[in-house]
């Protein structure tokens, strides 16, 4: 790391027989001590600057340094007062809103003055995100001012580039604080230097935020049921092989990829006349109208939590070499669906060498490894996926697909529709339909339903068109997906939102460059090795009922943390018994995360319960003034939901796992059945 001087200082002379002692700037080294540790990136950049690089300062009439710089047109402004630049930034901070605020953007970082009033004004817990290209910018704050503490605590992150992947990165550890509030700081600056940069920072940030907020509050409204799904696939899960099996098996081959947008329609015959020449990676909504016009897919994915996605597979007869591959989160309804589905001699193919139960492939989850053990769960762990689609996109990638080519992911009301005709929910419309309730009307009252979260986006041919918040949010994770991508990724959609990062072509266009030979058969391999392994299911249930007895016990330690602290709650005035519960309340905390596994899945259960928790701490940590009474009094009202949230979890959680082994057994008498029989 190069060493910085204080300003106005001579650079070091290194010569043996001369020794300056001219002192380095400490503030600087701070700063990038930290900083090396947090962004190293970054810090580099900063670091490969020329010593002279940096900020025009002078002194302000108050005393502290201002600085200017010479805008796109040409105009020299000051980022600061040329008075009192210290005061300019507090008054600008008062004037912002600071109930909830969790997250704070700084668009533009000048000299550091608006960063230190606002880390005063808003609290140290408090995440700052700073919104700026000018790496000559940093550097001359970081000789400035001592931003070396949120640094190293992790509550400074700097933006510095634009691209999806980039944002995601930085931003995903943070979903939750920018869920729980975000204020948007434009200091008068920002307004004119580079003012396009931090519009589009701003815009990247909001997005993400609502794509945070859609992604935690289907995880928090569908914990339990998530967990319960999981633990209801397990006897699959671990009979199954693993993704690994998979892993390259079609390396540089093309892959299509198809969605169940209204553009489908358009290309499903050319699908069928490319089902040998590319990898047919199908969503399960598009699976029967593939089937219907004898397109047989060779994946179809899966990770619908409810019970209503079994209708996708339910009265279809399966190709026997169709591979299901699902998130374990998937109903086990569904799952259990494709396994009892019939075969449909048609699809036969013939590198299969053996007939036997369906083929599904489970992908890796952290609840599994609780529920069962690192040995029992392990497998490599494929990319989960928000949607069927991405869940597709990642499969693809898994197998080294490329190019990876999409169909029907429109993400868009374009023409006014929101499906592809023949898929599952029109005929569920079916009983609906008549002379004042045509298909078309009721395609577009599943959109003007959505009316409140309906925004416009540029389509393929920069058109303007109408999609919903929650397909806006799968838009930008493709778009950070694709960003990272070493695939070539072709939208051949013909219709539906542009996509950044992909390639715009009509599918003939695709299949005339990239699909112009059979798939190898020895790619097929895995559909003869053995697909089931019943001999581990004992195992796996002995670790199950293992758990549900550390649940009880669990459940034990929870019970008396309650009443310990609703007695606290009568003894705040009685400081030496309510120190003397403190200590037994301590001694739990210490039994209870002796059952850390169990604690773990309890909180996987309880999502809502650790998001209560998280905003009740933000408040403690908020309260300035009150007496010590008033904070033991919070924290104990804090502390107490918690417990009752653990408690409902550890209620929830042994249902589950009840239920979990009552499956187990009924796998376990149909394998010794099966094996009799034979």
């Amino acid at each position: 790391m190069n060493e910085r001087l204080q300003a106005g200082s001579r650079p070091r002379c290194y010569n043996a027989a001369v020794r300056t002692e001219t002192p380095v700037n400490s503030i600087f080294l701070a700063n990038m001590a930290a900083l090396w540790r947090q962004d190293p990136r970054l810090a580099q950049q900063i670091d490969d600057l020329p010593f002279e690089a940096g900020l025009t300062t002078e002194p302000s009439k108050a005393g502290p340094l201002t600085a200017s710089v010479q805008t796109s047109d040409g105009r020299r402004i000051y980022l600061h007062s040329r008075y009192d630049p210290q005061r300019e930034a507090r008054e600008f901070v008062q004037r912002l809103e600071r109930d909830e605020a969790a997250c704070v953007v700084l668009c533009g970082l000048g000299l550091g003055y608006h960063l230190i009033a606002m880390m005063e004004h808003f609290g140290e817990r408090t995440l700052f995100l700073i919104s700026e290209p000018d790496v000559a910018t940093l550097k001359t704050a970081m000789e400035t001012t001592d931003l070396s503490a949120p640094l190293s605590s992790g509550r400074l992150i700097f933006l510095t580039r634009l691209d999806k992947a980039h944002l995601h990165d930085r931003l995903q550890p943070h979903a939750a604080e920018l869920m729980l509030g975000l204020v948007l700081a434009v200091p008068p600056a920002a307004r004119e230097h580079h003012a396009d940069f931090h519009a589009q920072c701003r815009q990247a940030v909001t997005d993400f935020a609502a794509f945070a907020k859609m992604s935690l509050v289907t995880l928090v409204r569908n914990a339990a049921i998530t967990c319960r799904n999981i633990a209801n696939n397990l006897p699959t899960y671990v009979t199954t092989p693993p993704t690994d099996i998979l892993r390259n098996r079609f390396s540089g081959l093309p892959a299509i990829l198809v969605a169940a947008g209204p553009s489908l329609a358009k290309n499903m015959e050319q699908i069928a006349a490319l089902s040998d020449r590319a990898v047919l990676i199908a969503a399960q909504t598009t699976l029967r109208p593939l089937l219907e016009r004898g397109i047989q897919p060779h994946f179809v994915t899966s990770l619908d939590f409810s019970d209503a996605s079994r209708q996708f597979f339910e009265n279809l007869e399966l190709p026997d070499d169709l591979v299901l591959v699902a998130e374990p989160k998937a109903s086990w309804h569904v799952v259990d669906a494709f396994r009892a589905a019939r075969s449909d001699r048609r699809f036969e193919c013939e590198t299969a060498s053996a007939r036997g139960p369906r083929r599904v492939i489970l992908l890796d989850n952290v609840f599994a490894h609780r529920c069962v053990g690192e040995a029992l769960a392990k497998r490599a762990p494929m990319e989960a996926g928000a949607t069927v689609m991405h869940l597709a996109y990642y499969l693809a990638q898994w197998l080294g697909c490329d190019p990876i080519i999409f169909v029907g992911q429109d993400l868009g009301f374009d023409g006014h529709v929101y499906y592809a005709p023949g898929v599952a929910i029109h005929r569920a419309w079916s009983s609906e339909l008549g002379r004042f309730g045509t298909l078309e009307m009721k395609e577009w009252e599943r959109i003007a339903r959505h009316r409140s979260i309906l925004r416009k986006v540029k389509d393929h041919e920069g058109r303007e068109i109408y999609t919903d918040e929650q397909m806006f949010t799968y838009l930008q994770q493709f778009e950070r997906d694709f960003a990272r991508s070493s695939a070539r990724i072709i939208d051949a959609t013909e219709g539906g939102a542009r996509k950044v990062g992909a390639e715009v072509m009509t599918l003939r266009e695709a299949a005339e460059r990239y699909c112009t030979r059979p798939l190898p058969k020895d790619a097929f391999e895995y559909c003869g090795i053995p697909w089931q392994r019943a001999d581990l299911l004992t195992k796996a249930r002995e670790e199950l009922a293992s758990r549900r007895r550390e649940v009880d016990d669990f459940q034990r330690l929870c019970e008396e943390t309650r009443s310990l602290l609703t007695t606290m709650q009568g003894l705040l005035d009685d400081p030496p018994r309510f120190n003397a519960c403190v200590v037994r309340v301590d001694e739990l905390r210490t039994l209870v995360r002796n059952h850390e596994r169990v604690f773990q899945m309890v909180r996987d259960v309880a999502q809502f319960g650790e998001l209560q928790k998280l905003a009740a701490d933000r408040k403690l940590a908020a309260l300035e003034s009150g007496s010590d009474r008033t904070r033991a009094t919070q924290q104990l009202e804090r502390d107490l939901h918690f417990i009752e949230n653990l408690l409902d979890g550890a209620t929830t959680l042994a249902s589950i796992l009840d239920e979990s082994i009552g499956r187990f057994d009924e796998e376990i008498a149909g394998a010794s059945a099966t094996e009799g029989a034979s």
